[in-house]
């Protein structure tokens, strides 16, 4: 009997490898051998793989040897998606089907005992590692087409079955066979993730004209921010409508994003490409492994991940554990974030606009107007609360900005200025088409993405202002990490300036300074940005 060949991928993390599948049914002993580092889940498909066969009504070879080899067979491979590519494996070495139909094609996902097929996780990025292999015909559940579909020039067939797979394959009319069932978790994030913020607006924010622009700028420029100030001070406010002033993903944005959610396996197919920015805040006592990604069994991505090109809220931030906390410095400093296991190294891309949000206090009644402090919280646990905001975690953050609650005449005044988020999100737009063009040569998107070597060498700042940013690290008043991220805060407020041309100056680094630093912004700042842009 020759050996069938069939194709399918095994992902590692957001990475997606071609597995060959050979199959040879011989004379011998009857037994059926799955090789080639397969972990325990895809080994019973041997079983599932079997069943499925007898019971579509098809030849099982019960009298002979069956060896399957997954190959490379250095590479550990996971998941029941590989089922389908197995069982046409077999049958075609067997002789129920022609061999040269399975050429040039992928197949993914998983077989039941009776035939049928259930969706499985992380179909998009496979698609596209096919893709890259020069396979544009796929055979995947049918629920799944649409997300298949999403990859440009590719053919793709969805069905319900083992029986209908073999069909499309002999251009045969379909059987019948039930539907597939969908994934119940992508109807949830499309409730979180799209109708949560139809509601919001920026011109819901009264007054805090200076955490405003901090929002804008953190929105332009891709900055992580912190916002301390006492509870009801409007912090968590401000962070859910950074989302509004945030512009439609880059197709390359969206794209990433959408394989990402895939292999999470929350992803929608029937919404398409995911074109909004995400937004999540998970709640302060989330784990380490829901954040940063992780599981049992296949890496899934962390809330760092899905939240890739948009904003993740960490609110109560000193309430988080420790171990989540310390977790954040590598996503913070490189974009990514990488997940080590004994058999795997796992990387996945973060470049999330990072929001923490922090009472003074654990009862959150600190004023720094003593008349009006009411905290009644004991120095030691004062003490460990506050930790949490400093080190290296807090020197990773670029803006930190301290909000107050408003005074009685700031919530009735009528007259006040309330510009909405389309307002703002045209100017931040504006601030990123002139970050695209310059960085046009290079991986960035954003100024916060750009290495300090880069920014040294090609985008200084002026002279002077580079005097001034060097004396504040020499007398320790800054970090070098913090000189870095000075100098991209600079770029972004001077591209918030259409009228601004060459390089940031002093008083651009002043503004960056200040927002680095939690101290007030100047109303020359804050005020009349409208009439400039």
């Amino acid at each position: 009997m020759p050996v069938a060949t069939a194709r399918s991928v095994s992902l590692d993390g957001a990475v997606g490898h071609l597995v060959t599948i050979q199959a040879d049914v011989s004379p011998g002993q009857v037994r059926v051998d799955l090789v080639g580092r397969v972990d325990q889940a895809l080994g019973e498909a041997r079983d599932r793989v079997r069943m499925a066969i007898i019971n579509s009504d098809l030849d099982w070879p019960a009298t002979k040897r069956v060896t399957v080899l997954l190959s490379p067979a250095d590479l550990h491979k996971r998941g029941t998606h590989h089922d389908l590519g197995i069982a046409l494996a077999v049958l075609a070495a067997e002789g129920s089907i022609a061999p040269e139909l399975l050429a040039h094609c992928l197949f993914v996902g998983e077989l039941t005992l009776d035939g049928s097929l259930r969706s499985v996780r992380g179909v998009l990025p496979m698609v596209l590692a096919a893709r890259e292999h020069g396979i544009t015909t796929v055979v995947v559940p049918e629920p799944q087409a649409q997300e298949a579909m999403m990859v440009p020039g590719t053919t793709v067939f969805g069905v319900r079955s083992l029986a209908q797979a073999i069909a499309v394959l002999s251009g045969q009319p379909l059987p019948e066979a039930p539907p597939v069932v969908r994934s119940a978790g992508a109807n949830l994030l499309h409730w979180r993730g799209s109708s949560r913020h139809e509601d919001v607006d920026l011109a819901d924010v009264l007054g805090m004209d200076d955490a405003r622009y901090a929002l804008e700028v953190a929105a332009a420029g891709g900055h992580h921010l912190m916002l301390s100030g006492p509870k009801g001070a409007g912090k968590t406010t401000l962070a859910e409508r950074i989302p509004t002033i945030l512009p439609d993903l880059a197709p390359e944005e969206s794209l990433e994003l959408t394989a990402i959610h895939s292999l999470a396996g929350v992803l929608d197919p029937g919404a398409g490409m995911i074109v909004r920015p995400p937004y999540s805040a998970p709640h302060h006592d989330a784990s380490k492994t829901s954040i940063v990604g992780g599981g049992s069994g296949q890496v899934r991505p962390g809330e760092l991940s899905r939240t890739h090109a948009g904003v993740l809220l960490l609110d109560e931030f000193p309430l988080f554990r420790r171990d989540v906390i310390e977790a954040l410095r590598e996503p913070l400093e490189n974009g990514e974030i990488t997940v080590a296991r004994a058999e795997e190294l796992v990387t996945l891309p973060a470049r999330t606009i990072l929001v923490v949000a922090a009472n003074p206090c654990p009862c959150g009644e600190h004023r720094p107007d003593v008349g009006k402090d009411t905290c009644r919280c004991k120095p030691v646990a004062l003490r460990e609360y506050r930790s949490r905001l400093t080190g290296p975690v807090a020197d990773r953050i670029d803006i930190t900005r301290h909000v107050q609650p408003l005074s009685p005449h700031q919530r009735v005044d009528r007259f006040a200025a309330r510009e909405d988020s389309a307002t703002v999100r045209a100017r931040v737009e504006a601030a990123r088409a002139r970050q695209a063009e310059r960085y046009a040569d290079t991986g960035w998107r954003l100024n916060a993405h750009a290495t300090g070597v880069a920014l040294r060498d090609l985008w200084p700042l002026t002279a002077s202002a580079t005097r001034i940013l060097d004396e504040h690290v020499v007398k320790g008043a800054l970090t070098n990490r913090g000189a870095v991220r000075v100098h991209r805060l600079a770029w972004t407020v001077h591209d918030l300036d259409p009228s601004s041309t060459g390089a940031p100056g002093p008083a651009v680094l002043d503004v960056a300074l200040r927002l680095r630093q939690g101290r007030p912004l100047l109303d020359s700042t804050v005020r009349g940005r409208e009439c400039s842009a």
